[in-house]
């Protein structure tokens, strides 16, 4: 499994609840981007509209070698899940203050994926509190 972007900017901001995995239908000058490293998922996240999940913010750089007319890097791009995990996303989203977030961008039996999180937003004293948690074990390990 070869990962071509991950977004580890979002553990300090959501706790993570669950995991989803979704195929992204793509062309295929998007998918020769994204195997040279043209992506980026830092503020990517998913909406659900008329029972499909798109993926938002997700930056695919245009191919060099593709001659493409007003292309989008931005675009919302739509994910292949089954329709009971749509539904059930349809239910977990409703509830206040839960959101899907791109996670990592990869590839699968010749497949690009991508993981999604359901995520809640921490807020900035649960941040401060794991970070003081993580200096306090961090001088407690150095002392021994």
């Amino acid at each position: 499994m070869k990962v071509f972007a991950e977004n580890r900017k979002a553990r300090t901001s959501y706790e993570f609840l669950e995991f989803f995995e979704a195929g992204i239908v793509l062309t295929g000058a998007e998918t020769k981007s994204i195997r040279n490293g043209g992506i980026s998922i830092i503020d990517a996240f998913a909406s659900l509209e008329d029972e499909e999940v798109l993926i938002r913010e997700m930056n695919i750089e245009p191919y060099k070698y593709a001659e493409l007319i007003d292309y989008d890097p931005k675009t919302p791009r739509k994910l292949l899940l089954h329709k009971k995990e749509i539904k059930r996303l349809i239910g977990l989203t409703s509830t206040k203050g839960l959101t899907l977030i791109a996670t990592k961008v990869f590839e699968q039996n010749g497949f690009i994926k991508i993981e999604l999180a359901l995520a809640k937003g921490k807020k900035n004293i649960d941040k401060r509190r794991k970070i003081t948690d993580k200096r306090i074990k961090k001088e407690i390990r150095d002392l021994k």
